[in-house]
């Protein structure tokens, strides 16, 4: 189910423990989210404001947020006007995705005034908007809309707010009977599309499942129709499937075929959204990031191919020396002014050889030509293995920190900025003030015999959990020959199950996580070492063994869950 005005009335009413709150912290961790820090009740709660195009929602939240080092311009704007203000009245607007959050304050001169702070859920046309009640003048939003973008409305600083088009449909929770069973008992065919375009604010899948409900007790439509709502008044947020297509809805749908519940709404979305919305944050926080890698790697693969070009034309240096030789022997019989030359080669029993020659240069000249070549291909072979090796180990490198961007979230990117920071591929920014981030720690699962697991998100961490925080007797494992995160078992003497579990989780966080039969290689971390100037996460091991498993997601959730209980 989308957030649609059913969701939202309900919604509503589960923030109403807000009311009366005071706003003590507002941040803005992204670009299209705001995060209300709320004293209610004696305790701080966080509401999520999201107009976000793809995942725009209202809801508190209990997933933690990495704010930026400096706050953008709407945050700061929020905070001036709405800091220490108290949350009076949260009201939907009929039964549309718009909600206001009305805010008493005092202004800089003591009196009091009240902010409307607007959120409207419309895909990707979702924004956030402050307004001066009185005036009805818009202080800022956090997209701004211009004439030439919108003729019916501007969203802009200072701009009168005009409400969204209003919908001619019936609101369902204030519908009377009469209004109802001329809609629903006079159709041709009742269908979702019908009852949407006659009920405002009903989603597809709440049309579809008030069809299903009314078609099944064709003869009892009404009450059918009422019990409906009756049941959305008291919710039971689940989670479920329709022909394995994940939904989420206020209440438990007859046409789900799996299903689970939550204690609360907001506890639902979180569950919905949560990675949902990390991986789209971490797209548009690493976009930056894995563009610049891969342009790197790509370098690197150009840098690569070159040396190993010059190292098999150095297979060749002798026959250089050997055509510089033959040319200085048999200078006499060389003419003037051609391309090239047959001589006897007193190297392999006088066989004839023919030389390429350039026309221009004199016999002399070409032979030293072939000299100068093979004296640079004779020099260049001596440093080419060091830098073959040394491009080969910089594209691992660079393909590991790929792979990490790929399973990082949020609170992670900013330690793998720092790292490609440290290493010289990115330039520091330059800050007036420099947020202190606190160190990321690695990914902690349980087994299913209660074992701890643990999985280094990026490099650094990796090499805190190998070299640092594991124990010599635990067991070191990590994908065979392929970027990914070192994974510990906390244990010297782990069951063949937890062995198996680690691998799939090394597996998983690893480049091939979507592969069948991944080799995994397992040891004590004792026989783990790193050399000496080696970059961040690279280690060299002894004496290991080599699984092969397939990484399975619902195995890293049930682990991941194990942690959670």
């Amino acid at each position: 189910m989308s957030f649609d005005g059913v969701f939202t009335h309900v919604m509503v009413q589960e923030l109403d423990q807000l009311i009366s709150g005071r706003i003590s912290k507002i941040h803005q961790p992204y670009e299209n989210e705001v995060v209300l820090v709320i004293r209610a009740n004696g305790k701080n709660q966080r509401l999520l404001l999201s107009a976000h195009p793809s995942y725009a929602r209202i809801q508190l939240t209990n997933i933690a947020y990495s704010n930026p080092g400096t706050p953008p311009t709407f945050a700061m704007m929020l905070r001036k006007h709405l800091e220490g203000g108290i949350l009076e009245n949260i009201e939907q607007i009929e039964n549309d995705r718009v909600v206001h959050f009305t805010i008493n304050k005092r202004d800089e001169l003591g009196d009091q005034q009240k902010l409307v702070l607007i959120v409207e859920l419309m895909g990707r046309h979702s924004t956030i908007v402050l307004v001066n009640q009185t005036s009805g003048k818009i202080l800022d939003a956090i997209k701004h809309i211009g004439p030439s973008q919108n003729s019916y409305r501007s969203i802009l600083p200072g701009s009168t707010y005009v409400t969204p088009p209003s919908q001619e449909q019936i609101n369902p929770f204030k519908a009377n009977k009469e209004q109802v069973f001329e809609i629903v008992s006079t159709a041709e065919k009742l269908t979702g599309k019908y009852l949407q375009q006659n009920f405002q604010g009903l989603g597809r899948d709440t049309a579809d499942e008030l069809v299903y409900r009314l078609e099944e007790i064709s003869n009892q439509k009404m009450a059918v129709w009422d019990n409906f709502w009756q049941e959305v008044q008291q919710p039971t947020p689940t989670l479920g499937k329709i022909k394995n297509k994940e939904l989420f809805a206020p209440i438990s749908f007859l046409t789900f075929e799996e299903k689970q519940s939550y204690d609360n709404l907001s506890q639902l979305l979180d569950a919905f959204y949560g990675e949902k919305a990390e991986k789209d944050r971490v797209k548009q926080l690493g976009n930056q990031l894995i563009k610049k890698v891969e342009n790197e790697i790509s370098r690197n693969q150009s840098k690569l191919a070159k040396r190993q070009q010059t190292l098999k034309d150095s297979e060749n240096a002798e026959d250089f020396r050997r055509d510089g030789e033959l040319l200085t022997t048999f200078m006499a019989q060389v003419p003037r002014g051609v391309d090239s030359v047959t001589l006897e080669n007193y190297y392999e029993e006088n066989q004839p050889i023919e030389i390429k020659l350039n026309p221009a240069l004199t016999t002399n000249q070409n032979a030293q030509k072939y000299f100068h070549r093979y004296q640079k291909l004779k020099n260049a072979v001596k440093l080419i293995d060091a830098q073959i090796k040394e491009a080969q180990e910089e594209i691992n490198y660079l393909e590991s920190i790929l792979a990490q961007l790929e399973i990082a979230g949020p609170m992670d990117i900013e330690v793998i900025r720092e790292e490609l920071i440290a290493s010289g591929y990115l330039k520091k920014r330059s800050q007036k003030k420099i947020r202190q981030h606190k160190p990321s720690q690695p990914e902690k699962f349980i087994a299913s015999d209660g074992t701890t697991i643990l999985v280094g998100k990026n490099n650094l961490q990796n090499d805190q959990l190998t070299l640092k925080k594991a124990r010599k007797t635990d067991i070191w494992l990590h994908a065979k020959n392929i970027p990914g995160s070192h994974v510990i078992i906390k244990s010297d003497n782990p069951s063949d199950e937890t062995l198996l579990e680690a691998a799939e989780l090394a597996a998983y966080f690893s480049k091939y996580r979507q592969s069948a039969q991944v080799p995994v290689d397992y040891v004590q971390v004792k026989f783990v070492h790193k050399p000496n100037g080696a970059k961040p996460g690279f280690v060299i091991y002894e004496n290991q063994k080599t699984l092969f498993v397939t990484p399975e997601e619902t195995t890293i959730q049930q682990l991941k869950n194990n942690t959670e209980n």
